[in-house]
């Protein structure tokens, strides 16, 4: 399907309009991001914690060490929320009550499933590197078994989410349009700087032109 079904966990219900529900919208938020927070109950307790994540087809992939303790209560069947937010500015209106930021995120429910099997282990973690630097995977050396048999690697299937969206300039009360304060949008954006070689790098090694050449976007 194109779009996610609407449910009362995912519709959009402060400021409807943002809402989106279509899955191009929501993959191309999750292929941009590079951290998620994940919310989950464990021992009564609530938990949310930052993590890296990859997006492979209609899955989210979650990984690190088979001894976190997040990773072991997701994989015991708990039901789990994942928020990734790209913020591309500062909204400064005319009142502070207005003052925003301009925004894309997606949330995403679901439970997590165990992946058992070597190839898809190796698949998911080469859909992370690949997540955060398109072309690196040819270059480096492999999960090898010991490596693998650490790791634990949890697949989120992308049945249940939903996108909010704020974009455009400040939304002002009518009457404060005549003050005289600046307003507008300040962009944010990623930026990358000059390559920074491993001490220990062999000589000659060039830096490669996926590095070089870095883009968040594509």
């Amino acid at each position: 399907m194109d779009t996610f079904p609407v449910t009362p966990r995912t519709r959009v219900t402060r400021l409807p309009k943002r809402g989106a529900y279509d899955r191009e919208t929501a993959y191309r938020i999750l292929d941009e991001g590079f951290v998620c927070h994940v919310g989950f109950v464990a021992e009564g307790h609530p938990y949310v914690i930052p993590t890296a994540y990859a997006r492979a087809g209609d899955a989210l992939y979650l990984h690190g060490s088979a001894a976190s303790r997040m990773l072991r209560n997701l994989a015991g069947g708990v039901p789990v929320s994942v928020a990734v937010t790209l913020v591309d500015g500062l909204v400064l209106a005319r009142s502070a009550f207005h003052h925003s930021i301009n925004y894309r995120s997606v949330v995403v429910f679901g439970t997590g499933e165990v992946v058992e099997s070597e190839e898809e282990k190796t698949s998911a973690l080469q859909a992370f590197t690949e997540h955060l630097v398109p072309g690196r995977w040819p270059d480096v050396r492999w999960p090898n078994p010991r490596e693998l048999a650490s790791t634990l690697v949890l697949r989120l299937p992308l049945s249940e989410a939903s996108a909010k969206i704020r974009t455009g300039p400040p939304l002002d009360d009518e009457a404060d349009y005549d003050l005289p304060v600046w307003a507008g949008v300040l962009p944010l954006r990623l930026a990358t700087e000059p390559p920074m070689a491993d001490p220990r790098l062999k000589p000659g090694l060039e830096v490669p032109q996926y590095v070089e050449h870095y883009s968040r976007r594509g």
